[in-house]
């Protein structure tokens, strides 16, 4: 193995030259590179063996040697890495590769890097670490890769941010922050003695300090999933999640609504609902409905126009359109709150 002259300095701060400078010298040292290939191949094993808590939720220790070879090796040599562990694990698991996943393996390396690499490691750097990529990685980066994910490798079909992902990441960032400082304690004196670190102070140990830092963090991070979710909610239709029966079924319904409260039963026409929203944790959605005549001559299939969204709806031949209207119902009872149609001029 070659021997290189490096430096061994530790710095308060990844903003600087020096710690990028040092960064990309660890791509000349021989041993960092074998040690790399170590984490890789953990990093690999770790992910395929896991706790499943439902369809795509899942409980995994991979980000322990993640985060032991982000301290090590730092962002650079790190970065490359994270590529690697994820085409192979993706081979080995024989799924589809979809490239812009490798974003956030490449995100929570860069993130352990720029808090643990070349500094003195504290349980706080630890927390903050972690906290960063339950929230702005595993949520706020991973929410529009799956989007692209659904419209590209899933024949367009509309992704739907799932609250038990979001969730699993919240409750368990104290946990896992608890876990891996625990884990890097242990690690760190080792790494020290075999010279792939250099601090040898024993400072992973918490103090009341830290461990208020690490509730505040959680009770921040729980207002941030609020705030998103609430945010989600009212500015994303619950239609893009509807299957094509419950569009049938939906539609159907609020055409016996608009045509109860319009006083006539008229078997030729039909009602495309064009948005929907409910509000965060509200129990109230708001329906905004288009009310279509159908033309009697046609040969479209009734079930095929039941079926149809905004957008083909308005552009079918077949259909005249009435008029609007806005029904709020109660989702526990199915009683109309609120009723407005306003005529096609």
């Amino acid at each position: 193995m070659n021997k290189i002259e490096k430096s061994t300095a530790l710095y308060r701060s990844p903003f600087c030259l020096g710690y990028w400078r040092d960064a990309a010298a660890e791509l000349k040292d021989t041993r960092m590179l074998v040690f790399a290939a170590l984490i890789i191949a953990l990093r690999v094993a770790m992910k395929m063996i896991y706790i499943p808590l439902g369809p795509n939720l899942k409980i995994s220790a991979a980000f322990l040697a993640n985060a032991l070879g982000a301290m090590v090796y730092g962002p650079v040599v790190g970065a490359l890495g994270a590529i690697i562990s994820d085409v192979l694990g993706v081979m080995l698991s024989g799924d589809t590769y979809f490239v812009p996943f490798v974003l956030t393996e490449i995100a929570g390396t860069l993130v352990f890097a720029l808090f643990l690499y070349r500094a003195r490691v504290t349980p706080t750097r630890v927390i903050l670490s972690r906290f960063c990529i339950c929230l702005f990685v595993n949520i706020l980066l991973q929410t529009p890769i799956m989007m692209l994910y659904y419209e590209v490798m899933m024949g367009g079909k509309t992704y739907v941010l799932t609250i038990p992902g979001i969730l699993k990441n919240l409750f368990m960032f104290p946990i896992e922050s608890v876990v891996l400082t625990l884990f890097l304690s242990v690690m760190q004196p080792i790494t020290y003695r075999m010279k792939l670190t250099y601090n040898s102070e024993r400072s992973l140990r918490f103090k009341k300090s830290q461990i208020a830092t690490l509730a505040a963090l959680f009770i921040f991070g729980c207002g941030c999933v609020v705030g998103y979710l609430g945010y989600y909610y009212e500015n994303t239709s619950l239609t893009v999640g509807y299957t094509t029966q419950e569009r049938v079924e939906k539609n159907q319904t609020m055409d016996a609504i608009i045509e109860e409260n319009l006083g006539r039963a008229d078997e030729g026409t039909v009602s495309i609902i064009g948005s929907a929203y409910r509000p965060f944790l509200g129990s109230e959605t708001t329906y905004n409905v288009a009310y279509y005549a159908v033309d009697p001559d046609t040969d479209t299939d009734m079930q095929t126009l039941w079926s149809l969204k905004k957008t083909p709806a308005s552009q079918e031949a077949a259909l005249t359109l009435l008029g609007d209207a806005q029904i709020v119902l109660d989702d526990k009872t199915g009683q109309v709150l609120q009723y407005s149609y306003t005529p096609a001029t």
